[in-house]
């Protein structure tokens, strides 16, 4: 049986050690690269072709989304790009729902038990979805969900915002109150309030701060 090749992404040194003796340590999983920053690891994906990319949210360079879309978009086989499992320190749900959107296959914090990163590994291998936002003293909250479809949005991933939910989206993280937002576009108040709502729906985020945090991360408000 072949093994599911890893290339680990994080820019401390000591960690991705511990994470090659943790995941060489398994019999179905071999290490095929490391990479400290996001540029050297799409260019370490392109060299190993790996089945997983495990990836650190906070290195230096391109923010981790755009990392995330060029993973997928540069894969040595188009038809299969490597799944991609975040291993963050962010357990907010808005970190969490920008790397599902850029193209990630799952999401675990760093505090979580060795065992349910070898699961995580294993469960985005398989085609699934995987999440773990669990904080310390609470439950574990870690679960797959769904088999993923490589050609659209599996369910449990947010799904793409349109054009104007985006701008929408923009100016409420900047900030503006719904009529503010409605005179910038042109519009009614009641069309904002009805893009908040699909933005809530699609994200899962409710308070203004996850939609900032959201807006952030995916890059909206660069240049601001």
């Amino acid at each position: 049986m072949s093994r599911i090749r890893v290339l680990i992404a994080d820019d401390h040194a000591v960690l991705r050690a511990g994470l090659k003796l943790l995941i060489g340590a398994e019999s179905d999983m071999e290490v095929v690269g490391e990479a400290a920053d996001g540029a050297e690891t799409v260019r370490r994906a392109g060299a190993t072709a790996p089945d997983v990319v495990l990836l650190d949210l906070s290195m230096p360079g391109a923010r981790s989304s755009r990392t995330i879309e060029e993973l997928v978009r540069r894969a040595p086989t188009p038809a299969s790009p490597p799944h991609v499992l975040v291993l963050t320190m962010h357990d907010d749900p808005a970190s969490m729902q920008a790397a599902l959107l850029a193209g990630a296959s799952g999401y675990i914090v760093k505090k979580a038990a060795d065992i349910e990163l070898l699961t995580a590994i294993r469960a985005v291998h398989r085609g699934r979805t995987f999440v773990d936002l669990t904080r310390p003293g609470e439950d574990a909250r870690s679960h797959e969900i769904r088999p993923a479809s490589r050609n659209s949005p599996p369910g449990g991933r947010p799904k793409p915002l349109s054009p104007r939910e985006a701008e929408v989206l923009r100016l409420l993280a900047q900030g503006h109150t719904h009529q503010e937002a409605a005179d910038h576009l042109g519009v009614s108040v009641k069309t904002i309030e009805t893009h908040r709502k699909r933005l809530s729906d699609k994200l899962g985020l409710k308070s203004r701060a996850q939609l900032f945090r959201f807006a952030v991360d995916v890059g909206l408000l660069e240049g601001e």
